[in-house]
């Protein structure tokens, strides 16, 4: 009873206006108050401080600086293997699969459509029908940037519109279209293997989807897809390596990260298995 009254809650819960205003707080600069409300944060939820650039908190001077903190140098180190892409988040798998043609699986008895979800552009989904797909959820505690996970040369970012709904696992297995309905940030790379794409998806209280290329895009929310394409061969290229950080959230979402057909294969994750930024996310196929 009390999960549905939670599903419920969210329907009628005015989410942009709660988002931003909770945004309002976490980039305010309030002294001692900031810093209580970063140890509340970091006792709630279990924050392992120790890998922290600033293990401090009363270094930030906001909560969105240490929301989005950086992490020290070589604890997340990022495999080599040019065979093997790169995990690009902490975080959990919510699943991973292959795209049934325009289709993917969300959760039991959901799904949603690719093509939704890039944007609502044929062309740009055409490339992943029948690819392979991943879906990590980061949680509060968890790190909240997001990094390459093999190189690519960026060729378009689509901002889309949508719901702010929560993406708890909860709501994953309770609301039709999730990651397909919520507000997102689309981010097609190519590379010599092949295509990729990674979905920054907002949430209830993401106060913020930022990119490195971009800065910010979200917010001020949009009332409609924006498309923007890059140049592929230019000295305004924005071609990112591996493990390059791409993007970030301020407070918490998920990814889900599209590959084309036949490009890579999974090396054994499944769904609720806890991630790590740099360590083995897939492999190439030959």
């Amino acid at each position: 009873m009390i999960n549905w009254f939670k599903i419920k809650f969210q329907y009628v819960l005015p989410k942009h206006l709660v988002s931003r205003l909770v945004g309002k707080l976490a980039a305010s600069e309030a002294g001692g108050l900031t810093t209580w409300l970063i140890k509340m944060f970091i006792k709630q939820y279990n924050v392992d401080m120790s890998e922290a650039k600033e293990s401090d908190p009363g270094y930030y001077r906001t909560f969105n600086e240490f929301f989005t903190r950086e992490l020290k140098e070589g604890v997340r180190p990022i495999c080599e293997d040019p065979n093997h892409l790169a995990m690009p988040v902490d975080g959990t798998v919510s699943q991973l699969d292959d795209i049934d043609y325009d289709t993917i699986f969300q959760a039991k008895g959901h799904d949603y459509s690719l093509t939704t979800l890039l944007g609502g552009n044929p062309d740009i989904a055409e490339p992943f029908k029948g690819g392979k797909f991943s879906t990590i959820y980061l949680s509060p505690k968890d790190y909240h940037r997001i990094h390459m996970p093999l190189d690519g040369v960026l060729t378009d970012m689509i901002y889309v519109p949508g719901e702010l709904f929560s993406v708890n696992p909860l709501t994953t297995e309770n609301v039709p279209g999730l990651f397909a309905r919520n507000e997102r940030v689309v981010c097609v790379f190519t590379s010599p293997k092949g295509k990729f794409a990674i979905v920054l998806v907002g949430a209830t209280i993401v106060a913020s989807i930022e990119t490195i290329w971009a800065g910010t895009v979200t917010p001020p929310a949009g009332q409609n897809v924006q498309h923007w394409r890059y140049p592929q061969d230019s000295e305004n290229t924005i071609s990112l390596k591996k493990g390059e950080e791409m993007g970030l959230f301020k407070l918490g979402s998920t990814i889900v990260a599209c590959f084309e057909p036949g490009m890579i294969e999974f090396n054994g994750q499944s769904s609720g298995d806890v991630t790590r930024l740099g360590e083995i996310f897939a492999s190439l196929k030959d």
